[in-house]
């Protein structure tokens, strides 16, 4: 079906003329149409998300998953927007160690981690509204340090941007002017994520969302990371998924041009049902790959304990062990300090685990050594290197 999903308005910019587009509340009008291929997919989707909810309730310790998540996330939604960091980058950026990469893009990367743990405090634990205040304060955490600092973090733009092309004239999509059409357009969409006037089931709210804030484009930069973001955040606020463990930015990633390319349909023909059928693609073959990606490293740290209680120095073998599950890249002093046992001691057992192939050393110093989980970081790292 074609509809009509907003209009056009005449504008300048640097000097030439732009049609800057206007997108019409949500939701869509008229309705969505939903035919028996989008209702199974819907399904689908709905089961692979209650698979990532059952496995998370039978894990033995989510948390571990869920600092890994954060991070893989945040290095492949960066990556969509250009950073070269890898996994292992930002690990080594957090232990204050020097990434392979340039220290912005990584910066950026560690900015998309706060920004995901404060939405996530702020969300969950002081019950804050999804709410315009709270975009604007993630867009802050997002543009808070390295490149993007100057781009007005946290504040809505009050210059016209675009998408595509090296000036306006010559751009791919043209967003809503900085007036009171766009923060209009803003007012609809948190009415929209407030379930106003309707009721939204979550993960139809979630994608109509997704675009609905590319296309108002409300921020200098960043719009793609933090667009990204308030899918999970939807999600979890509307009890979709009990722990933030869903992100589509590695099948976005994967499917780059077709993404950007459903978007822009949207725009020109109204064809939110494309773009459904993509989006619930994406969450039923993403909680599939989440899911074996548990399953595959609680295999891996049951298969490592294994072989752990079968050296000299059990005991001190597994608690290094228990650190560097929830520290993948650590130092001797840090899993020293973490377990309580002497560095000596530490030392001795990565020894042991480096002959079993467990562990690598991987900055080729006779001081200040690293030493990695290769073997865990291998697992998360699918899509990112």
């Amino acid at each position: 079906m074609e509809r009509q999903t907003g209009r056009y308005q005449i504008t300048t910019t640097l000097g030439e003329e732009v049609r800057a587009y206007i997108p019409f509340p949500l939701p869509p009008e008229p309705p969505l149409e939903f035919d028996l291929e989008l209702h199974e997919l819907l399904g689908e989707a709905n089961r692979g998300l209650g698979a990532l909810d059952a496995m998370a309730l039978i894990l033995p310790d989510i948390s571990l998953f869920l600092y890994m998540y954060i991070r893989k996330e945040a290095v492949l939604s960066s990556q969509i927007e250009g950073t070269q960091s890898s996994l292992s980058d930002l690990l080594l950026f957090e232990s204050e160690r020097q990434p392979g990469v340039p220290l912005d893009d990584v910066q950026e990367v560690s900015n998309y981690v706060s920004a995901m743990n404060h939405g996530l405090k702020r969300l969950r634990g002081d019950q804050f509204p999804l709410s315009l205040r709270l975009l604007r304060d993630l867009h802050e955490k997002l543009l808070a340090k390295g490149r993007g600092y100057d781009k007005m973090p946290g504040e809505f733009r009050t210059s016209q941007n675009w998408i595509g092309g090296s000036r306006p004239g010559k751009a791919r999509f043209v967003p809503p002017p900085p007036s009171e059409e766009m923060h209009k357009s803003l007012s609809d969409l948190e009415k929209f994520l407030h379930d106003e006037p309707v009721r939204t089931p979550p993960l139809i709210k979630a994608a109509l969302a997704h675009v609905q804030f590319e296309t108002i484009h409300p921020f200098l930069d960043g719009n793609g990371r933090l667009g990204r973001l308030l899918i999970t955040f939807i999600l979890c606020n509307e009890h979709a998924i009990r722990e933030p463990l869903l992100y589509l930015s590695f099948y976005f990633k994967q499917h780059r041009e077709e993404y950007y390319a459903l978007l822009q349909n949207v725009r020109e023909t109204g064809d939110w049902e494309g773009w459904l059928r993509f989006f619930l693609t994406g969450v039923a073959e993403t909680s599939q790959a989440a899911v074996k990606t548990m399953r595959d490293s609680v295999a891996l740290f049951e298969k490592d304990r294994t072989r752990l209680s079968g050296t000299r120095s059990a005991s001190s073998a597994l608690r290094v062990h228990e650190v560097m599950q929830r520290k993948p890249i650590v130092s001797i002093s840090e899993v020293a300090e973490l377990s309580s046992l002497s560095p000596p001691t530490v030392s001795a057992v990565f020894q042991q685990m480096e002959e079993l192939g467990m562990v690598r050393e991987i900055t080729g110093n006779q001081r200040n050594r690293l030493y990695a989980y290769h073997g865990f970081i291998k697992l998360l790292s699918d899509g990112i290197d």
